[in-house]
């Protein structure tokens, strides 16, 4: 039994086919609809913090002057003011205005990079399906394989690396400023507030430098493990190209409906030609002129083999002539198409044949 299941798990694995081909166009827009795209989110943190700390630094005195006003403010005002609930109402409103005034630009511009870094990465797309709740995320079988994919051990990875460099970082630039740090006693509210602004910026612009670095490799990470979920097998891509062309066998079916409809309105207008030529026996030509007309003679029918015979069987039922001409049917078989006009280089052979028909009938 044990070397049956063993038997059984081989050929298994011998008939499952390894997904080793590039996905294709159709396969990637799906993925595209339902959200599945190549993104690494510590790219878009690691750039909106970064603008942050510059923006921080940059904008220094502006908070400085915006807060110690507030400060001031409520010192110099609040404190005098008696207790209750209007007054607390009113405190309230003056601590949120101040505060979404001073962090406002902080606010607009890094939701403007969050956005534009999402928009870089993967193009403006909206995909409701993304956030569809999905009953697979709550299986607990799923969810332990998660816990221990290759993905989720990137991730711990990442996390461990951030926090050693971040650690490494900030402990070595602040010891290079540490003796600076012993003098903030001997200077001005100012003067230490521009020394620890410009010790923070030091710090923050070295480990976004870091965590940049490392969401740039997150970046070609992610991109290869899309490339790989999207791979397909042989088989997948053939069927994906039976979807989108058709089945073989469907459009096999299809075009020979399609030469059947076509082969029976030729047949129905063979009774209204003038003459058929005939190579005899292989080819059949059905040709018809009207007098009053201006025009040459025009192709109604042609057909070989059965259909020819189908044509002449046709011809005899409706009392049209059957002229033998070899070459003005293979001429017109060849080369002219149904419902075009002979060329020029048959208006005299054609013309005779006419002739000959009307002659026949009494005509001329």
């Amino acid at each position: 039994m044990a070397e049956e299941k063993l038997l059984l798990g081989i050929d298994l694995q011998l008939f499952a086919e390894e997904k080793t081909e590039e996905a294709t166009p159709h396969r990637r827009q799906q993925a595209r609809r339902r959200g599945q795209v190549a993104k690494s989110t510590d790219l878009n943190a690691a750039l909106v913090l970064l603008v942050s700390v510059v923006m921080l630094y940059g904008l220094r005195n502006y908070f400085f002057e915006n807060t110690g006003g507030f400060a001031s403010f409520m010192l110099g005002h609040w404190m005098a003011q008696p207790f209750n609930e209007e007054n607390l109402l009113h405190l309230a409103r003056e601590v949120f205005t101040t505060y979404f005034r001073v962090m406002a630009p902080m606010f607009v511009v890094a939701i403007g990079i969050g956005v534009a870094a999402n928009i870089g990465q993967v193009g403006f797309k909206i995909t409701p399906k993304a956030i569809e709740p999905k009953l697979s995320h709550l299986n607990p079988i799923q969810g332990f394989k998660r816990m221990f994919s290759r993905r989720s051990l990137v991730e711990l990875i990442k996390s461990v690396l951030k926090i050693v460099i971040v650690g490494f970082i900030s402990y070595s630039l602040v010891r290079g400023g540490f003796e600076t740090l012993l003098f903030l006693v001997d200077m001005s509210v100012l003067q230490s507030i521009d020394v620890v602004a410009r010790l923070i910026f030091k710090v923050g612009m070295g480990v976004m430098a870091a965590f940049i670095a490392i969401a740039i490799l997150d970046y070609i990470f992610q991109r290869k493990e899309f490339e790989k979920s999207l791979r397909m097998s042989k088989q997948e891509v053939k069927e994906e190209f039976k979807q989108m062309e058709g089945d073989p066998l469907v459009k096999a079916k299809l075009r020979e409906k399609q030469r059947q409809l076509a082969l029976h309105r030729m047949m129905h207008s063979v009774p209204e030609a003038t003459v058929i030529v005939t190579n005899p026996i292989h080819l059949a030509v059905a040709l018809k002129y009207e007098v009053k007309s201006e025009g040459a003679p025009v192709v109604l029918a042609k057909g070989a083999g059965a259909i020819a015979e189908r044509i002449k069987s046709k011809a005899r039922e409706h009392n049209i002539p059957i002229v033998e001409d070899k070459p003005v049917a293979q001429f017109i078989y060849k080369n002219v198409e149904i419902g075009q006009e002979i060329p020029p280089e048959l208006y005299q052979s054609v013309a005779e044949i006419l002739a000959m028909l009307y002659r026949m009938r009494g005509k001329i």
